[in-house]
């Protein structure tokens, strides 16, 4: 699992009400998973370029406004520098139709009912964190096979969240 270089990535929390679309990967990275859409970033482009492309790539939603929370570095195995580095997004509004993804099924799951077991490891550490509106960073230690989280840190960033 682990990467020679780092990967910079994306992800987005659509909100609609008490709901957020998720998305269960049936391929690639993350594979069985419930994920929100959110994909690598291109040579130069910015973090608010690559989520709004990768959302509408996955989703048909066009996102009206965008709010960033922070930055996770994640690593799979023991190393210095982090496998992935991602930028959390959320959005509470956009335009559009949500359609099919060649990434797996989309669907709006009640916030109060997120089913962490089917997510990766880390989301029940710092999505609550993004479902209240603050910001933060952190960083994530899983196993070489992505498979169990070893050790993370993370923090609440003083400032809040960036409207964007």
């Amino acid at each position: 699992m682990g990467l020679d270089v780092t990967v910079y990535g994306t992800i987005c929390y659509i909100m609609r009400g008490d709901r957020v679309l998720l998305i269960r990967k049936v391929q690639g990275f993350g594979r069985g998973k419930l994920n929100a859409p959110g994909g690598k970033m291109r040579e130069g482009e910015t973090p608010e370029e690559c989520v709004l492309r990768e959302v509408y790539e996955e989703t048909g939603l066009r996102l009206l406004n965008l709010r960033r929370h922070g930055v996770l570095n994640f690593y799979f195995g023991e190393k210095e520098e982090p496998d992935w580095v991602v930028y959390i997004f959320s959005s509470t509004s956009f335009t559009g139709e949500v359609k099919g993804s060649p990434e797996g099924p989309l669907e709006w799951v009640e916030v109060d009912r997120l089913p962490y077991d089917e997510m990766w490891e880390d989301d029940r550490h710092w999505v609550p964190l993004l479902l209240e509106g603050k910001a933060f960073s952190g960083e994530f230690h899983f196993d070489e096979a992505g498979e169990r989280l070893l050790h993370h840190s993370l923090s609440e960033i003083d400032e809040t969240s960036q409207d964007l």
